[in-house]
């Protein structure tokens, strides 16, 4: 991955971030082997490098739903509603890695 690409995935995290009224405290962006990102209680966003290859409606999918953790951290209903508020048509995008 370049310096470039992840630069790019930061870029859309902080944009995103914006969006949903949040602060990740790191942004990291590093090999994942099983999921395509993460987010701890302590407001640390870790998205999986190749993510930077995938499809922009599948990256912002992936950041959004990490980022909506720092608010819910869980897969409630009120989580799965604000996913359909700021990704119409997430479900489709919800793949296993």
């Amino acid at each position: 991955m370049s310096k470039d690409q992840r630069q790019q995935l930061r870029d859309r995290v902080a944009w995103w971030a914006g969006k949903l009224h949040v602060a990740p405290r790191i942004i990291r962006v590093q090999r994942m082997t099983r999921k395509w990102g993460s987010c701890t209680s302590s407001g640390i966003i870790t998205l999986a490098d190749d993510l930077a290859r995938r499809d922009r409606r599948f990256q912002d999918f992936v950041i959004a739903h990490e980022l909506l953790h720092l608010r819910l951290p869980t897969h409630g209903r009120l989580f799965k509603a604000l996913m359909t508020v700021h990704v119409p048509g997430w479900r489709s995008l919800d793949l296993q890695r």
